[in-house]
């Protein structure tokens, strides 16, 4: 969002008072994420998919990629030789978090879906948003399908968010925790 505030594609300011308002509310464990996913998704229904995928692009090269760290792709790697299934699995909207899985050459991902409806989105959720038990519920669905359980499953997090889900693994790594 802010990256589109600075391209000029959304209003700096009023972008900026309501992101810190909901950046408040998560850090607390209070956001209701159905409200944020309404903030967040506006400029994906708002812009022309074409524009958005430039600037996704743009952002990814310019912001995102300089800052994994080479300690992250050899974490990635570690795991790669325990053949251990990578899995990211993030609140972020997979819009933003699909090219970066692509990048980290992960497995899958599973992610807040925005709804794509006759070639653009509609700045609405698509399914279980993939925040706090909404992760839970959507890994379930995920290993269901697969046939697959948590044993021996690693999970690393940043946020008390998360906790619902780091009960559940068997290894668990706080990473710069909140």
């Amino acid at each position: 969002g802010q990256y589109l505030a600075q391209q000029g594609l959304v209003n700096a300011e009023e972008y900026e008072k309501e992101n810190q308002r909901f950046y408040d509310e998560y850090k607390q464990g209070t956001l209701d994420i159905y409200a944020f996913l309404k903030f967040s998704f506006r400029p994906l229904a708002e812009i022309e998919l074409d524009t958005l995928l430039e600037i996704r692009k743009k952002f990814i090269a310019e912001r995102i990629l300089p800052i994994i760290p080479d300690a992250s792709r050899a974490l990635l790697n570690k795991h790669r030789k325990q053949n251990h299934h990578i899995l990211i699995i993030t609140a972020t909207n997979l819009f933003v978090t699909e090219p970066i899985a692509k990048e980290l050459a992960v497995d899958d991902i599973i992610a807040t879906q925005a709804e794509f409806k006759d070639g653009r989105y509609t700045g609405e959720v698509l399914g279980t948003p993939c925040f706090q038990q909404g992760k839970v519920t959507r890994l379930n669905t995920w290993l269901n399908a697969r046939n697959q359980t948590l044993n021996d499953s690693w999970f690393y997090s940043d946020s008390h968010n998360d906790l619902p889900l780091l009960k559940l693994v068997t290894h668990t790594v706080a990473v710069d925790p909140d």
